[in-house]
């Protein structure tokens, strides 16, 4: 009896179309594909009958599957580490609360600060690891966490601990963002300044301690001027960190155009943006993260600027932004419906948003699209088409999600 050699190949999936993105227009679609990996990263994307040898000759595992493969999604804004909730706080403005009422009753952002401040470390990631497993059901394989919810140095640090273990709990890439200038704490109320300052003097020790991959702010009238944003772009710059911006969500404040100016991976929300900001995320390569639940959610009716997006070449992510507040938005693939429906993209451009540019938006170059040496994150849908993924209110459409060549869901 001789030995049956090694497969090369960690797995191979056979006979489900694939939507490749793999190009700037289409879905870049093969019929009867297939799809092979090895130590994460993809090995084989093409045509079944262009394999180089019989499948089980290739591959320690063979799958047949029917319906589409995608890339996996990339979930690029969101702030899924926190504790409590703020559901009575929803129901309250279906009746007719104000914001600024429910902020004076002790509700608002701050009651979020306080819950998060309250829960230890571990009690953090047992209310936060529930919303992550359900992204990742509806096939996100990246997660990015934000911060901000702590607005102290133990409590935005905890939460940044939080961020990284989700990742290694569920393993899957999880990309951590400093928003310590999310709202001003209750200890610093009317000193700004002063509390800015100390955002700055925090973010080095955090950095250090391997806890922040990028830096973000809410720049608006409710938040920080654009002079304490940049004084926390300047902080960032500094330690060569890139940076994020929640920008002209409410107002113009010229938001999407400073992200710019510091060469920003995005400007998120960017409903207000005007089109002289456009053309500078243009020049410099900044990404509109686009976050329909927010818009949902407020019943918002102001539009961002798509056509200009679209004259421009800016590219256009859709993420979920996760948050007890205003998005408490637990599906990737709702974020795309949502997209289409508010902002009337097109099934593929959500596709893309919540694929290669939503990875962009995080400054990742290695997922996204399915293409040999890319990471093997991608996920098989039972759908007939990927305009299916918008097109479905609710549902569980993922038979399988992998990230890194590891079945995840």
């Amino acid at each position: 009896m001789t030995d049956t050699p090694t497969p090369p190949w960690d797995g191979l999936i056979l006979g489900a179309a694939l939507a490749t993105l793999d190009s700037d227009t289409g879905y870049g679609e093969i019929t009867d594909g297939a799809l092979g990996w090895r130590d994460g990263v993809l090995t084989f994307v093409g045509p079944r009958n262009a394999l180089p040898d019989s499948p089980d000759r290739l591959a320690r595992e063979v799958i047949e599957a029917r319906g589409w493969i995608t890339p996996g999604l990339v979930d690029c804004h969101t702030h899924l580490v926190f504790a409590g909730d703020r559901a009575r706080e929803f129901e309250l403005r279906l009746q007719g609360a104000s914001y600024e009422a429910i902020a004076r009753a002790g509700g608002g952002i701050l009651s979020t600060v306080r819950a998060t401040r309250e829960a230890s470390e571990d009690e953090l990631l047992r209310q936060s690891l529930p919303r992550a497993r359900a992204l990742l059901a509806d096939g996100a394989t990246t997660l990015e966490i934000k911060s901000g919810y702590g607005l102290d140095f133990d409590s935005e640090r905890k939460m940044l601990r939080v961020a990284r273990r989700v990742g290694e709990v569920l393993g899957v890439t999880v990309r951590t963002t400093y928003l310590a200038a999310h709202a001003l704490p209750p200890e610093y109320k009317e000193r700004a300044d002063d509390y800015i300052d100390a955002a700055c003097d925090w973010l080095p020790r955090l950095h250090a301690e391997g806890l922040v991959d990028a830096v973000d702010a809410f720049c608006e009238g409710i938040g920080f001027t654009p002079a304490q944003t940049r004084r926390m772009f300047e902080a960032a710059r500094a330690l060569g960190l890139p940076v994020k911006l929640h920008a002209d969500q409410l107002s113009d404040l010229g938001g999407a155009a400073l992200a710019a100016e510091f060469s920003g991976l995005s400007a998120d929300h960017v409903e207000y943006t005007s089109e002289d900001s456009v053309r500078a995320m243009a020049a410099h390569g900044t990404v509109a993260v686009l976050l329909p639940g927010a818009f949902h959610v407020l019943r918002e009716t102001k539009l961002p600027p798509l056509d200009a997006f679209r004259v421009h070449g800016v590219p256009m992510a859709v993420a979920t932004d996760c948050n007890p507040g205003t998005s408490p938005l637990l599906s990737m693939r709702q974020a795309m419906q949502l997209a289409c429906t508010h902002f009337r993209l097109t099934p593929e451009e959500a596709l893309r948003g919540a694929t290669v540019h939503a990875a962009h938006a995080l400054g990742l170059t290695d997922r996204g699209v399915l293409r040999v040496g890319a990471r093997a994150d991608f996920v098989q849908w039972q759908v007939g088409h990927p305009a299916e993924l918008c097109y479905w209110l609710g549902g569980r459409l993922a038979d399988a999600v992998y990230a890194g060549g590891r079945r995840i869901s």
